[in-house]
């Protein structure tokens, strides 16, 4: 039975009203807290402005002609000239002396909170990447026909599943990372990688095994091996239905490194972290670092569900 207009109107219209009675509950609770917030202070912390001040090695009289700033000294040294600036601060005839500044250059830098947020993004991708590969070859392994490759794969599956996060950073980070002279990136990243491959082998393990078994058998009557059968019939099927919950694991694992700071990794809570100490504002700064997180998850939700749409398209 086709739903009307009215329909959809009338329910999409109880969702704004959920919405709006949500953000005024939020609003009511911050009125409540015993709490005065400062917005203002952090927008140093996603973009700043940093001021390089050109100082006069020597004293003397401003000479200034086509927008060069010339020094002339008082006594018999060099002179001193500068022509490329963004701010004057002295004009034509100014006493100086040695170390006053004579202009400036301005430019916009990236804060905390944008360094933070671009090193969380780079260790999400690496360990995205890497992840994937580990997951894929694990999740074949798994349901090889070879008892030792299987009885391998099921024991790095159990064995990172069983144990924290956490744990596995330290042991990468300060075990494998000091026998193998790994920085904190890669043994962060790794620690990552390999924990979300092992629960994207079993993503594909279940994809792989939902593919009828007849699909199989016939890319074999057809003169196929087996890797030319997983590669151009079984995998691109296994993908279709497996690419959701893999969404939802690379977006745990996006949250998941928040973690690495915990080895010294300037990511975005640890940028977060620090600037909660020197600002004392936890309220706006975490509501700023989880608003940074869901961006991030929002973005890679959105682009999942487009790569849905064309693969579903293909059929």
């Amino acid at each position: 039975m086709q739903k009307s207009r009215l329909y959809y109107i009338f329910w999409n219209f109880v969702y704004v009203l959920v919405i709006i009675f949500f953000c005024f509950g939020i609003y009511y609770a911050t009125k409540k807290v015993d709490y005065i917030w400062r917005w203002e202070r952090l927008w140093q912390y996603f973009v700043y402005e940093e001021v390089e001040n050109l100082r006069t090695p020597v004293a003397g009289n401003i000479q200034i002609n086509d927008n060069k700033i010339t020094v002339v000294p008082l006594a018999g040294e060099d002179s001193y000239s500068i022509s490329s600036y963004d701010k004057r601060h002295v004009a034509n005839g100014d006493l100086v002396f040695e170390g006053d500044i004579l202009a400036s250059n301005s430019s916009i830098r990236a804060g905390p909170l944008l360094t933070g947020l671009y090193m969380t993004l780079k260790i999400s991708v690496v360990a995205i990447f890497f992840a994937i590969i580990i997951g894929v070859l694990t999740g074949i392994a798994r349901i090889s026909g070879n008892p030792a490759v299987k009885k391998l794969a099921v024991t790095y599956i159990e064995l990172i599943r069983g144990t924290p996060l956490l744990v596995q950073i330290f042991i990468f980070y300060f075990f494998i990372g000091t026998v193998l002279h790994l920085d904190r990136f890669t043994a962060g990243t790794a620690a990552l990688a390999f924990f979300t491959g092992a629960y994207i082998a079993e993503i594909v393990r279940a994809g792989i095994q939902s593919i009828p078994k007849g699909q199989m058998e016939a890319s074999r009557s057809l003169g196929m091996n087996y890797f030319q059968a997983m590669r151009h019939i079984i995998m691109p099927q296994a993908l279709k239905r497996t690419l959701p919950p893999m969404a939802g694991q690379f977006i745990s694992l996006i949250k998941d490194s928040s973690l690495v700071s915990v080895i010294s990794i300037t990511d975005l809570t640890k940028s977060g972290r620090e600037i909660v100490t020197s600002t004392f504002s936890p309220f706006e700064v975490w509501f700023s670092v989880a608003l940074l997180y869901l961006f991030l998850t929002s973005t890679l939700s959105f682009v999942v569900q487009i790569l849905e749409r064309r693969l579903s398209a293909s059929d």
